[in-house]
């Protein structure tokens, strides 16, 4: 059988069998085996680190270390600043994987993996999904992301999904009359599985229910939903279940490390997330840096160890979550996720567009440079936003043009957007900083 995703990132120059071969091997792994593979990877990231990469040598202040705990906790302030000055000796853009976070958190960067460590992260996604049945090469994805809309950028973007042997739903737009023609979509192709953000994968199922309309009856080909970005809350799931006739899955990642938690039916209940140990290694810790007991409440600090071309150590993600009372260094559960939601905004139109409809906005004022430090998009009024930002320098009319003209063409015209650069941002009890939220009813 021809495996056109296979070969599309082997084209890309991600050295795939190779990263395939090695997760195999680390799968396989004893206990002891593991806890001596995990030990061995978080001496070799950092002495590398350390010894190639000025950054964060800079940032820890010494060339040799002897504590694990005693090494700093990377947040993403520290990254905003040009990735060149970021990336190890001998990595560039130029044989680095790169791409931008999505800015959920309302502190966006630009980060870079090397090849192999990308070609890893693709390893850990294939197998993980693979317990679902799902296969990249074979299995029909329906999707519900968002799409650049410039020309250049949605057609990379479109095919994209046809190596990925996908069909994109842009959610932008979620009014009636556009779930109407989904629908459709759903009817006329054979789908294996959904893929999308919560929110957005919500609406439709909401959309259904009111048609009374179960999915597997016009798409019987639906095998699971799996679900990303966002919190996934219980009644949500269950509307999920009973609207689409699936099993609905929880997704956790983070585009700059790996997929970090995956519900996976092998462990005993489908609703545990187990966590991946196998690219990455997940703390949890108290406000002083200090590892918490499983069962109890911190922020997720993580690791990944094989990315050589940037540092990503004891990285603070910027969530609160609790592991399960009964992980295992090899087998951590992450018991809840605290936070990451995002609301949905309702425009003058009627048109529905998800808050991540704002990532695409404020995408627009996302420079290398890392002028603009933290942002948060309030909806004031139906149509009113106002634009919190904490920046070195004003954003200037350019810059402000630049933003109104992406957000005539994502979301729809005459929305009024009020810009206001703040010495800081609020934040709510748990530190998360939520990108877009809406007071309007």
């Amino acid at each position: 059988m021809f495996r056109l995703f296979d070969l599309s990132l082997r084209l890309n120059g991600f050295p795939m069998q190779e990263a395939k071969a090695e997760l195999r091997k680390i799968i396989s792994f004893s206990e002891k085996e593991h806890a001596d593979f995990v030990q061995n990877k978080k001496l070799e990231i950092v002495h590398f680190h350390l010894q190639n990469n000025s950054f964060y040598s800079d940032l820890v202040g010494m060339t040799t270390f002897k504590n694990w705990e005693d090494l700093p906790v990377l947040n993403k302030k520290n990254l905003q600043k040009p990735l060149l000055e970021r990336l190890s000796n001998n990595y560039s853009p130029k044989n680095s994987y790169v791409n931008k976070t999505s800015g959920s958190s309302g502190t966006p960067f630009i980060f870079a993996k090397d090849n192999y460590c990308h070609a890893m992260t693709w390893a850990s996604n294939i197998y993980r999904f693979g317990w679902h049945g799902i296969d990249f090469n074979t299995s029909y994805q329906a999707r519900f992301y968002g799409i650049p809309m410039d020309f250049i950028g949605n057609k990379k973007e479109r095919f994209k999904d046809f190596l990925s042997h996908r069909f994109r739903f842009p959610i932008f737009d979620l009014s009636d009359e556009v779930l109407e023609k989904m629908l459709k979509k759903f009817q006329l192709k054979k789908f294996d599985y959904i893929n999308g953000y919560t929110s957005s994968i919500v609406l439709f199922a909401k959309f259904l229910q009111k048609k009374n309309i179960v999915l597997t009856t016009i798409c019987p080909t639906l095998k699971v939903c799996i679900v990303t970005s966002e919190m996934l809350f219980e009644e949500d799931k269950l509307l999920l279940e009973k609207q689409f006739g699936i099993p609905i899955v929880n997704e956790y990642g983070a585009s700059e490390l790996d997929l970090i938690a995956f519900e996976s039916r092998s462990i005993g209940t489908k609703d545990e997330w187990q966590v991946n140990s196998e690219t990455l290694l997940v703390e949890i810790l108290d406000d002083n840096n200090k590892a918490v007991p499983n069962g109890t409440s911190g922020r997720i600090v993580i690791t990944s160890l094989f990315n050589k071309a940037h540092p990503f150590i004891r990285y603070d993600i910027g969530d609160i979550g609790i592991l399960d009372e009964k992980s295992t260094l090899q087998k951590p559960i992450l018991k809840k996720l605290i936070g990451r939601t995002n609301d949905v905004a309702i425009l003058p139109s009627g048109k529905k567009s998800p808050g991540l409809t704002f990532y695409y906005v404020t995408k627009s004022i996302i420079e290398d440079d890392g002028n603009v430090k933290e942002f948060v998009i309030k909806q004031t009024k139906i149509d009113t936003f106002e634009i919190e930002y904490v920046s070195e320098t004003q954003l200037n009319l350019a810059q402000i043009k630049k933003i109104e003209e992406a957000i005539a063409l994502y979301l729809e015209n005459d929305l009024v957007f009020i810009f206001h650069k703040k010495e800081k941002l609020e934040r709510n009890k748990s530190g998360k900083l939520k990108q877009f939220v809406s007071f309007v009813k």
